[in-house]
This record gives structure tokens, C-alpha cells and sequence, in this order.
């Protein structure tokens, strides 16, 4: 494992000549330092279970924490963004179309539940909340709401096409469409469709926390914020020239985007917008999750899973 201070990381460059890093908000806390570990394969989509987190890889998902691999389940092509709940991993499966349950103790599939998937090239979303769980299945435009008692589909929700990105938060159900450039919120308790509202250029990988929902709109280089009650954008920040592809989570007082060119992430203040730091060297495409004491990355064009932890440096 390599450890490298985080000021040899922090990019306050301007980009485009409108770009600086603002100061940081009193709320936000920038990473202090950083441990890199690296993971053959193509680790990339993460979810957090405990001190760790569990990564996607090339058949197999891996359970990893900061002192390294603990486990593995192996799956023919796990794909997308997972989630934990129910005392569960739930990890969609690319090639055979299921959503599949695992054990994270024992490390073994409980069950494969025939689902469909929402995009067959990977960039899905299982997501948790309300008491189900939701994965997206574009080939019939619809979310799939999964009960975790019986592990069945219980319902079917219409969406407009390619709506492949989700969020749970702010007790709704979040889902975007690329090409249609639409967010969409489900409720939950009619599973329907109540209100939408058009985004800009390519949206993406989204986040629903700190007050807003927060969408990538990639094509455009910008972070789009989305008022949870009345689904209008409230603002916009410019990141770069385009944030494909990425990935994006909240927590902590900040807004955290994994980024592929410029950086490795960036922290956006979510009251403000102000960009607070670019953290880390431009690594190529990977997945980000906020843990509470820290941020883990991965990368996986260079084969590396990173923590970048908040605790406060210590005192002199």
C-alpha cells in the first residue's frame, strides 16, 4: 500500500480559465490523506459494508477494506452501481438478467431473481429504499420494484427510454434517461411517475442527499442540483469540458464526483456550488463512495482502489 499527503494531490488549477478551486465551506472537510491499493482486474462499481466495501470485477464481486481482499462471490457479469440493505448485497448480473442476492457474511449467492436489466453494456443502478428494492430494465422501459421478503418483482413502473441511471433519497425513487435527457420521480407509494424535468446534455449517474438531488449532466461538463418538491433545476455548476463517465455520491456536507478527466474527484459544496477541492491526478474511469470517514475511489484503468480519509490531521 502506498500513503501520499494529500497537498501533493490538490489541483487548484484553472481549467477553461473559469475553474478555480473556491475555499472550503466551514461545513466540508477536505480528505487529508490518502491509501492506494491495487486490485487485478477491473474493479470498478462500489457499495459500502462496514469498515469495506464490495467492488465489481471481471466475473466476481470482492469484499475489500484497507487491509485488503476479504472475499469474493463469483457471478457471470455483475454490472452497475449495488446496494446494501436488508442484511444483503444485491448486485444486478449483465449477462444472465437477474438480480442477485448475496450473502455478505458468508460470502455466497442466496438467490438469483430473474429481473431483467436495464442496460446490458453495464451502466445500471440497483438501488434501495422504501422497504424494496429498485433496479431499471430498459428493454421494457420500466422499473422493477423487488420485495425482499419474498424476493419477487411486485411491480412494474413505465418510464420513458433508456432510463438506466437511479437514485433512492428524499423519499422517492430517482431515474434518468440519456437520451431522453429527463430526470423522473417515482413515489413510492403509488409507484408511479409524478413529475419530471429535462436536464442538459447526456445526464447521467446521479445522487439524491444534502438537501437536493445532483445529476451529472456529462456531455455539458456540469452538475446539475434539482429541488426534491417542485423537480426544477435551482443550479448549476461547470466542472470541466464533460464528466463522462464517473460517478457521484453525497454525504458529510459535500457533494462528491469522481471524475475522469482533471482529477480523480472533486467536492462540491452543496449550498454554495463552489467547487471546494480537486483531489488526486486525472486516473481514468471508476466509482466513488462516501463512507464517514472517508471517501473511497475506485480507478480502473490503472487497477487501484483508494481510501482518502477525513480524519482531522493531527495536532502538532
Amino acid at each position: 500500500m502506498q500513503r501520499v499527503s494529500l497537498s501533493q494531490k490538490l489541483v487548484a488549477t484553472l481549467i477553461g480559465g473559469a475553474l478555480a478551486v473556491a475555499a472550503p465551506a466551514a461545513s466540508v472537510t477536505l480528505p487529508r490523506d490518502e491509501q492506494t491499493q491495487t486490485v487485478p482486474g477491473f474493479a470498478d462499481f462500489l457499495v459500502v459494508d462496514g469498515d469495506g466495501v464490495w467492488a465489481t470485477n471481471k466475473g466476481r464481486v470482492e469484499r475489500w477494506s484497507r487491509q485488503g481482499k476479504q472475499a469474493e462471490v463469483a457471478m457471470t457479469r455483475p454490472c452497475g452501481g449495488m446496494a446494501m440493505a436488508e442484511g444483503s448485497l444485491w448486485v444486478a448480473d449483465c449477462k444472465d438478467g437477474t438480480l442477485n442476492r448475496i450473502d455478505p457474511q458468508a460470502a455466497k449467492l442466496i438467490v438469483a431473481i430473474p429481473s431483467g436489466i436495464a442496460n446490458p453494456w453495464g451502466e445500471t443502478n440497483v438501488v434501495a429504499g422504501a422497504g424494496s428494492i429498485w433496479i431499471p430494465n430498459a428493454m421494457t422501459h420500466s422499473i422493477q420494484r423487488v420485495d425482499p421478503t419474498s424476493n419477487k418483482v411486485t411491480a412494474s413502473i413505465p418510464v420513458v427510454g433508456g432510463s438506466v441511471y437511479l437514485a433512492f433519497g428524499l423519499d422517492a425513487v430517482w431515474a434518468v434517461s440519456s437520451a431522453n435527457q429527463l430526470l423522473q420521480k417515482i413515489d413510492p407509494a403509488t409507484n408511479m411517475v409524478v413529475k419530471r424535468v429535462v436536464l442538459g446534455k447526456q445526464p447521467g449517474f446521479l445522487a439524491a442527499g444534502e438537501g437536493a438531488v445532483w445529476v451529472q449532466e456529462q456531455g455539458d461538463g456540469t452538475l446539475a442540483r434539482i429541488d426534491p418538491k417542485t423537480v426544477k433545476v435551482t443550479g448549476r455548476v461547470k466542472v470541466g469540458a464533460d464528466l463522462k463517465y464517473g460517478d457521484i455520491d453525497v454525504g458529510g456536507g459535500a457533494v462528491w464526483l469522481r471524475t475522469t478527466a482533471d482529477q480523480t474527484f472533486a467536492m462540491i459544496d452543496p449550498r454554495t456550488l463552489a467547487i471546494v477541492g480537486r483531489l488526486g491526478p486525472a486516473a481514468g474511469s471508476g466509482a466513488l463512495r462516501f463512507a464517514g470517514p472517508g471517501v473511497w475511489t475506485t480507478a480502473h484503468d490503472v487497477h487501484t482502489l483508494t481510501w482518502w480519509s477525513l480524519a482531522p490531521a493531527p495536532k502538532e
